[in-house]
């Protein structure tokens, strides 16, 4: 089988053309993934930023229980100490000498 001169494909030629289409697969390939690696980051920042926001909420709100908690154990003492410091009437003495 003798192919003419002319007609014959060198294998350098042949493995080229392949090789660029393999690259140009690479490539897209790669720019898939590195797209999709750039949406995770950017789903994992704003999972990360919606848990933040939910725990300053947290807090904030578990610091105005704890201010209004306060303010009403202030009030309770005030009122428990006012009751004691009230006058309580004078004991009599017992009365032994009437008898």
């Amino acid at each position: 089988m003798n192919v003419p001169a002319g007609d014959r494909v060198e294998p350098k030629q042949r493995i080229a053309p392949m090789r660029r289409s393999a690259k140009s697969r690479a490539e897209e390939q790669f720019a898939a993934s590195q797209k999709k690696a750039n949406q995770a980051l950017k789903d994992k920042e704003k999972a990360r930023q919606e848990v933040a926001e939910h725990v300053a909420m947290l807090r904030g709100l578990r610091l105005a229980k704890e201010a209004a908690d306060k303010k009403a154990a202030e009030a309770a003492a005030a009122v428990k100490a006012a009751a004691k410091t009230k006058k309580k009437p004078a004991k009599r003495m017992p009365q032994a000498h009437r008898y």
